[in-house]
């Protein structure tokens, strides 16, 4: 096989269009490997991070919020407002981090997609191994912020906080795949400047993570309304407040289903592209 800038000659298995479960499970020894040697790093994030968050905004600065229900969407205090919101953030902040650069790098600077293509694997299965590891990322972040946010008493409903969790999966789900389609894409690191400065940033900030996006005028709103990440933090803030209204609820899951397989779609053609055509 030879390999011609960002290129490689197809292999038959490279160019399978199906997924096969099995295959793409082959390489959870890879992932187990990669992740054994950053693990320590990433756990001491998952857990400092939430907990100095949950400090400086939600007691701290929640101390000097009244908390009134009719202007917090339900939270009966500033710290039960903001955790859910900085739960689905996390979620969020998490995906991106996971597959920008790392995607490019196995791309462009490590080239190990290429040695993947070589094998019976094709693009379906390393895109759906790849998001699984990801997935595995958001659910082990998510699990520690809920447990080192439990003791604040800031959770109305066990149930919810259950349906909370899986919630962060598809909050994952639905940023990770079309992030990924665009990593797959892009031929420097240049872009992912763009993409955290107006993508990533401005959802952190203006989604309903801190306020409610009420408190914004009528077009900005409006605009924070349809960026996932507010469905994502209005889907968790009633699961773990105990405030479903099952309309909405189904409208946020439909949503973020709906953007997790589009972008499947794109990232599995991006990458074949990429890769093989």
């Amino acid at each position: 096989m030879s390999v011609l800038g960002d290129r490689a000659e197809p292999r038959s298995g490279s160019t399978r269009p199906r997924l096969d479960v099995r295959r793409a499970a082959r390489m959870s020894d890879y992932w187990l490997i990669a992740y054994k040697r950053t693990w320590r790093g990433s756990a001491i994030s998952s857990f400092v991070v939430p907990l100095l968050y949950i400090l400086a905004m939600g007691v701290l600065l929640g101390g000097f919020i009244k908390g009134d229900p009719d202007k917090l969407e339900g939270a009966t205090s500033y710290l039960s407002f903001v955790a859910p919101g900085m739960l689905a953030a996390q979620s969020m902040t998490t995906v991106f981090g996971e597959v920008t650069y790392p995607v490019m790098g196995m791309i462009k600077w490590q080239r190990v997609y290429y040695g993947m293509i070589a094998t019976p694997l094709g693009v379906p299965d390393i895109v759906f191994s790849h998001l699984g590891f990801v997935m595995f990322r958001v659910a082990t972040v998510s699990a520690v912020f809920l447990a080192v946010t439990a003791p604040f008493g800031v959770y109305e409903s066990l149930p919810g906080v259950l349906a909370a969790f899986f919630a962060q999966l598809l909050i994952g789900l639905a940023f990770a795949t079309p992030i990924y389609a665009l990593s797959a894409t892009l031929r420097n690191e240049s872009g992912f400047a763009l993409v955290f400065r107006l993508g990533m940033i401005p959802m952190f900030l203006f989604s309903g993570a801190f306020f409610p996006v009420s408190n914004l005028g009528p077009f900005l709103e409006t605009l924070a309304r349809v960026t996932p990440l507010w469905q994502g933090v209005d889907l968790t803030r009633m699961l773990v407040l105990g405030q479903v209204d099952p309309p909405v609820a189904l409208v946020h899951v439909a949503y973020l289903t709906a953007l997790a397989l589009a972008g499947w779609f794109l990232a599995t053609r991006r990458l074949q592209k990429r890769l093989v055509d």
